[in-house]
């Protein structure tokens, strides 16, 4: 496997950022090329442990040893069938995703783990480079119909999977274009979205069919889509977004971050000329330290912000793993991202163990200052520390805390009274319980992703994606030779 002592002869090594008063002047992604030479090292440190953890720590169950050993011995396209294998979209996960098969890494216990993310991004970037990633349409038709509802990673993954698999597949999106969170929550600093557009293209050429602008539930009901379809896909995230109920939230300039992130996205698209949420000039919060938090950031130091200020009322977290996430569970540690580094170059800091108690406005109702206090830590119930309420200035506020879970309208009130128990229809996070096979209470109709699993990571959508979409083979036909991931009941390391 690769080289016997790679781990010993080279330390971990990851592309350089462009400079931070480079990469702000534009939108593009902040890492600059990795020569091939190092990427080399870097597969050659997979130490053909014999128990390779990195397997459990990735909800796909991606071969990295196996990638590794044939990056290393420059059999590239080998490479990317190995990891297509698992993988329906490596340019995503290896942009995005937050790592945990490096966090189980077995060379980690007392050392850096192996760079997988870098190895299996650039596996797929040269994939794309020789032309090896083509359209694979399926040899025979089933002449069955499936509606995919959502085209976020998980809606997309079933829907390749299907379409491959010989079913007439129609995914459904709300917005005006698919990708979903990829498309409009992921800044283009971060992943361009040429990433997104390339890879719909090949489903497209393989037969699958986009429907953008319909909201499933309102322009389409539930009960005609289950007319029409032998089996539905629900994939839609969990979108119901955690809000902040202090005095003061009614005024303006106080958003979501999928509020104010999409704008951006639309302006980089070329669908607007400027976003009407803009940070130029303007004293920015930040309120959720998680990436979605670091997303906002990165968004308002390009749009020219006067200072920014990122809230988190955890504690900051170590730098090193604690004894209470011991290997291979992915530890919570303290990260600088790249938006940190554009933060902390001279518009602002990350203020943590903070709670927002409410907000100034100016005489025409927009927020001008926020209030704060210091909190202690979540063993004492984030109880406020007396004397330390203060103002900072404020004029956008952004939030980002997370999500509660997908949004009760009508496509999910429909499809519970449709049910057979409609009380069971629903989890009590409010997630949509689905059984082993991903199918919910209501037959036929399936759910992948967030909106079963709950805000989640990228890699656990893609691959309950791939196993809702064996579910609905399976359903349809009775068999299924299509990969199942991990069960929905089973719980993540993350």
């Amino acid at each position: 496997m690769a080289d016997p002592k790679g781990f010993l002869a080279h330390p971990r090594e990851l592309p350089a950022r462009r400079p931070v008063d480079v990469r702000i002047r534009d939108w593009r992604e902040v890492y600059e090329d990795f020569p091939a030479p190092a990427l080399n090292r870097q597969a050659a440190r997979c130490m053909d442990c014999g128990i390779p953890f990195c397997h459990n720590g990735c909800p796909l169950g991606n071969l990295i040893p196996e990638w590794n050993d044939l990056v290393y011995r420059d059999d590239w396209a080998e490479a990317i069938e190995r990891l297509h294998a698992t993988n329906n979209f490596p340019e995503f996960t290896g942009r995005l995703c937050p790592a945990p098969c490096e966090s189980a890494c077995v060379l980690g216990i007392n050392s850096d783990p192996v760079a997988i993310k870098r190895v299996e991004v650039e596996i797929i970037d040269r994939a794309f480079a020789e032309g090896w990633v083509t359209p694979r349409p399926p040899a025979v038709r089933t002449g069955k119909r499936v509606a995919v509802v959502g085209s976020g990673p998980a809606g997309l993954a079933a829907a390749q999977q299907l379409t491959r698999a010989g079913y007439d597949v129609v995914v459904f999106e709300r917005a005006d274009r698919a990708g979903g969170l990829l498309r409009y929550g992921i800044p283009e600093f971060k992943m361009e979205k040429r990433h997104v557009d390339r890879r719909l293209d090949q489903m497209r050429a393989e037969g699958t069919e986009f429907r953008t602008g319909v909201n499933v539930g309102v322009d389409v009901t539930a009960a005609r889509l289950r007319e029409e379809f032998d089996a539905v896909v629900l994939a839609g995230g969990a979108t119901a977004w955690r809000d902040l109920p202090v005095p003061g939230r009614e005024y303006h300039g106080i958003y979501q971050a999928m509020e104010y992130l999409p704008l951006a996205n639309k302006v980089q698209q070329g669908d607007m000329a400027d976003s009407p949420v803009s940070a130029e000039g303007k004293h920015v919060v930040v309120i959720g330290g998680g990436d979605t938090g670091a997303d906002c950031i990165g968004t308002a130091v390009r749009q020219g912000a006067a200072s920014i200020t990122q809230l988190e009322i955890m504690p900051k977290p170590p730098g090193l793993r604690p004894d209470a996430q011991p290997w291979p569970t992915y530890p919570m540690l303290f990260k600088t991202e790249s938006a940190h580094e554009e933060l902390e170059a001279g518009l602002g800091d990350r203020v943590y163990a903070v709670s927002t108690t409410g907000f100034v406005a100016d005489d025409e109702g927009r927020v001008r200052a926020l209030r704060l206090v210091d909190v202690e830590g979540p063993a004492a119930g984030f109880a406020p520390v007396p004397g330390s309420e203060r103002e900072i200035p404020a004029e956008l506020v952004t939030l980002a805390m997370g999500f509660l879970g997908p949004e009760k309208g009508p496509l999910l009130n429909d499809l519970a009274a449709q049910s057979a128990d409609p009380e069971t229809f629903f989890d009590a996070r409010g997630n949509v319980v689905r059984d082993k096979s991903y199918m919910s209470g209501v037959p036929g109709v399936f759910v992948a992703g967030d909106m079963g699993r709950g805000q989640s990571l990228i890699v656990w959508a893609i691959a309950e994606g791939r196993s809702a979409a064996a579910g609905v083979d399976r359903y349809l036909t009775g068999q299924s030779a299509l990969p199942v991931a991990i069960p929905p009941t089973a719980r993540p390391l993350v």
